[in-house]
C-alpha cells in the first residue's frame, strides 16, 4: 500500500533512526519540515539547542500553514512530543488530510553507532532517554488515530510502496492494552519493597509482557494470604513503577469506587497517564468486601447503591478525563467544570470488573471493557458482554473483553506437578491443577491464544506461587498469546 498523497506524515525515531534520510528519499525539500534544518535557520546551526524554542515556533507556523492548504507535510522531529503530534493530527484531520505515523524501527546498537559517528554526536544519555521515549510512543499511536508506517532498517527507502503496520490482532481495540498483563497481588514482607517492585518490572518488560495490574485492597484478600501480609496503595505504588518503566501499561485490577470519589480516581489515572506517555488503564468495580471497609472507617452501601456509585463513578471520569474545562450535564452526573489537568495522553480504558449482569450492562454502556474469571463461566459472561455492547449500540470491537487468569506455570510436565504439590494445601491434586490451568508456559500460551478466538483481548495473570523475577520471565512465551510481540521483537 502507497502512503498517501496529500498527507500528513509525522516520523518518529531517535537520533540515528534514519528519519531525515528516508524522508529525503522520498519528499521534496520543501515537504520536509525539520527542527534540525530549522535550528540552523534561526540559530547558528542545526545542533544549537539554545534555538530550539525559536525553531520549534516556527515548525509550528510552517505545518500549520501547508496543512492549511492541504499540501503533503512531512514533519521531521524525534515524534515524541504527545501534544505536538495531537495538534498536528487535529490539524490535518481539519482538512480532510490523512495523517501518519512512520516509524523508524532501527535497532538501538545501530542509532548509536551511526550517532557515535557524527561530528556532534548527541550524548549517550539523552539517546537512551530517546529510545525510551520513541519506544513508549509507538505504543500509542494507533490509538492515538494515526495510520502507522513502520519501516526497518534493511528497507529499500526508494521503494514505491510500503506496508502499514497491521494490528497483529484481527480485534481493533482503541489503545494498547491487549495481550498478557502481570497481575502483583503478593508481595515480600521483609524486602525492600520498591527494589522488588523495579526488579519485577523489568522482568516483565523483558519478558515482552502487555502490562502491570496491581490489587486495590486495603487489607490482604484471603484468597492470596493473610491479612498482615503485606498490600501497597496501588496508586502510589504505580506512581514508582511509572519511573522505571517504558513500555507496560500500569493501572489498578480493581478499584472500588467506595475507596475514593471517582473525581479524585480520575485526577490519579489521568496524572499516571501523564507521567507515563499513556500508559494507563483504570480497573474498576463495585467492591465486595465488607471486612476492609469496616476496618478503615469506610462506608459500604447495599449493593444496589454501589453499583449506582458505579456508574456514577464511570460517567465522572471520562467527563473529566474529555477536552476543555466546560461544565458538564450528563445523565447522571452534573459538574460545574471539568477543569483537570494534566490531561492524560490519550485515552484511558475503564475496565469494568465482576460478573453480574448488572455490572455486565454497566460495562457495556460506560466502561471500554470488562473483567471476568477465565473458567467456563467467565468465558460465558465475555459472550453475554459482547451482545450487551452491541445492543447498547456500541462497536464490539471497539471494547476489551479481558480475564483474570490465575494459572500454575511449570518448567515442565514433573515441574508442574512438584509445583501443584507445594501449593494445593488440602485441595486434590486434580482439582487444583484443573482449577489453576496447570502446565508449562508454552500450554498456557496455547490456551491463551485460544481465549482470543472468543474475543477476549487482554489476559490478566496472576500466577501461581510468583515469587521472583525468574518466574516472570517464564511468562515470555505467553506474551504473543494475543499477537503481541514478545521480547526482543
Amino acid at each position: 500500500m502507497s502512503l498517501p498523497d496529500p498527507a500528513l506524515v509525522v516520523l518518529v525515531g531517535a537520533s540515528g533512526s534514519g528519519k531525515s534520510t528516508w524522508a529525503a528519499s522520498r519528499y521534496r525539500d520543501a515537504e520536509v519540515v525539520s527542527s534540525d534544518a530549522l535550528r540552523a535557520v534561526v540559530g547558528s546551526g542545526e545542533h544549537d539547542l539554545d534555538a530550539s524554542a525559536d525553531a520549534f515556533a516556527l515548525l509550528e507556523q510552517v505545518v500549520a500553514a501547508r496543512l492549511g492548504r492541504r499540501l503533503t507535510t512531512v514533519v521531521d522531529t524525534l515524534g515524541t512530543d504527545a501534544g505536538r503530534r495531537r495538534t498536528w493530527r487535529d490539524a490535518a484531520r481539519a482538512v480532510g488530510l490523512p495523517a501518519v505515523a512512520v516509524v523508524l524501527d532501527t535497532p538501538a546498537s545501530v542509532c548509536r553507532s551511526r550517532n557515535a559517528a557524527r561530528d556532534r554526536p548527541v550524548p549517550a544519555r539523552v539517546l537512551t532517554s530517546q529510545l525510551a521515549s520513541v519506544s513508549a510512543t509507538v505504543d500509542l499511536l494507533e490509538a492515538e488515530g494515526w495510520q502507522v508506517v513502520r519501516v526497518g532498517p534493511d528497507d529499500d527507502p526508494n521503494e514505491s510502496d510500503v506496508e502499514p503496520a497491521r494490528a497483529s490482532t484481527p480485534r481493533a481495540t482503541p489503545s494498547g492494552l491487549r495481550g498478557v498483563v502481570l497481575q502483583l497481588s503478593r508481595f515480600p514482607a521483609d524486602a525492600d519493597l520498591l527494589t522488588w517492585l523495579r526488579v519485577m518490572a523489568a522482568a516483565a518488560e523483558e519478558a515482552g509482557l502487555a502490562g502491570l495490574a496491581l490489587m486495590d485492597h486495603l487489607i490482604q484478600i484471603p484468597q492470596v494470604g493473610r491479612p498482615w501480609d503485606p498490600i501497597p496503595e496501588p496508586w502510589v505504588t504505580l506512581g514508582a513503577l511509572a519511573a522505571c518503566t517504558t513500555r507496560l501499561q500500569l493501572g489498578t485490577l480493581v478499584t472500588p469506587v467506595t475507596f475514593r470519589a471517582p473525581g479524585i480516581t480520575a485526577k490519579a489515572a489521568a496524572t499516571l497517564s501523564a507521567l507515563t506517555g499513556g500508559r494507563t488503564f483504570v480497573g474498576v468495580g463495585a467492591g465486595w468486601w465488607e471486612r476492609e471497609h469496616a476496618a478503615y472507617g469506610v462506608g459500604f452501601p447495599s449493593a444496589r447503591e454501589r453499583l449506582d456509585a458505579l456508574e456514577l463513578g464511570i460517567e465522572t471520569m471520562k467527563a473529566l478525563w474529555a477536552p476543555g474545562t466546560k461544565p458538564y450535564a450528563g445523565q447522571r452526573v452534573s459538574l460545574p467544570e471539568t477543569t483537570s489537568y494534566p490531561r492524560p495522553v490519550g485515552e484511558i480504558p475503564v475496565i469494568v470488573g465482576g460478573g453480574g449482569d448488572r455490572t455486565l450492562r454497566i460495562a457495556a454502556r460506560l466502561g471500554d471493557g470488562c473483567n471476568v474469571p477465565s473458567d467456563e463461566v467467565g468465558l460465558a459472561k465475555v459472550v453475554r458482554y459482547l451482545a450487551l455492547v452491541g445492543q447498547a449500540g456500541r462497536d464490539p470491537a471497539s471494547v476489551h473483553p479481558t480475564v483474570l487468569d490465575l494459572p500454575l506455570v511449570g518448567r515442565d510436565r514433573d515441574d508442574v506437578w512438584a509445583r501443584v504439590e507445594r501449593h494445593r494445601g488440602r485441595t486434590a491434586a486434580a482439582t487444583f491443577a484443573a482449577r489453576h490451568h496447570a502446565g508449562t508456559a508454552a500450554e498456557h500460551a496455547t490456551r491463551l491464544s485460544g481465549l482470543a478466538d472468543l474475543g477476549v483481548t487482554t489476559a490478566f495473570v496472576a500466577p501461581v506461587g510468583l515469587d521472583g523475577p525468574d518466574d516472570v520471565l517464564a511468562l515470555a512465551p505467553l506474551a504473543t498469546a494475543f499477537g503481541r510481540p514478545g521480547p526482543g521483537h
